[in-house]
C-alpha cells in the first residue's frame, strides 16, 4: 500500500506550539488515516496513502489541527514516491556522510517569484550552499546550520508558499518508515 507523510512546520520548538506525539498520533488517527507512525516530537507523520490529494490531506490535518488546538500549523504533505523523488534528486550527494549538515525544505508548491532567493550571491556564502529542485529547496551547511548565514539568508527569502524543513537524517528515516 502507499503512503503519504505529512510534515507539520513548527510544532513543539522553542515551547511553541505545544502538540505531544501520542496527540499527533491520535488526531491523525481522527481523521481517519490508517497506519500511523510519528516519527520524533516535530510533526511528521506517515500513514496509509487515503487516496486523498496531497493538498487535501495537508488542509484537512491544518484545519483539525485549528479546531482541536486552536493553533495554525502549515502542513506540507509528499506521497512516498515525491518523497524518494526528492532524496534521489539531491543535488549534495558529498554531503550524505554527514546527514546533519543537509537540510531539506519541503515547499507546498513551486514558487511562482524566486526574485529574492535568485539575488543571493551563493559565492558570498561558501562553503554553504543551497539549490531550489521544483518543490524542493536543499541547502548544505558542512559546518553546521546554526552558525549559517546562507541558512539565515535563504530563510529570510519568502517564497510565497509554505516551507518546513528537516535534515537528512530525519528525511531518510521517514521514506524508511514509508516503506516498512
Amino acid at each position: 500500500m502507499s503512503r503519504q507523510i505529512a510534515l507539520l512546520r513548527g510544532i513543539n520548538v522553542g515551547g511553541r506550539n505545544a502538540f505531544p506525539k501520542a496527540r499527533q498520533l491520535e488526531l491523525a488517527r481522527s481523521l481517519g488515516l490508517r497506519e500511523v507512525t510519528v516519527l520524533l516530537q516535530t510533526g511528521n507523520l506517515v500513514f496509509a496513502d487515503p487516496g486523498t490529494p496531497p493538498e487535501r490531506t495537508a488542509h484537512r490535518i491544518e484545519e483539525r489541527i485549528l479546531a482541536e488546538l486552536g493553533l495554525t500549523v502549515p502542513v506540507v504533505v509528499r506521497t512516498r514516491d515525491e518523497l524518494a523523488a526528492a532524496i534521489a534528486g539531491n543535488p549534495f550527494p558529498q554531503a550524505v556522510p554527514e546527514p546533519k549538515t543537509l537540510h531539506v525544505t519541503f515547499l507546498s508548491g513551486v514558487p511562482a517569484d524566486t526574485a529574492r532567493l535568485d539575488a543571493l550571491d551563493a559565492e558570498a556564502f561558501v562553503p554553504d550552499r543551497f539549490r531550489l529542485i521544483g518543490r524542493e529547496l536543499y541547502l548544505w551547511c558542512p559546518q553546521g546550520i546554526g552558525r549559517s548565514k546562507l541558512a539565515d539568508a535563504v530563510g529570510r527569502a519568502r517564497l510565497g508558499v509554505t516551507a518546513t524543513s528537516r535534515n537528512w537524517n530525519t528525511v531518510t528515516k521517514l521514506l524508511a518508515l514509508a516503506d516498512a
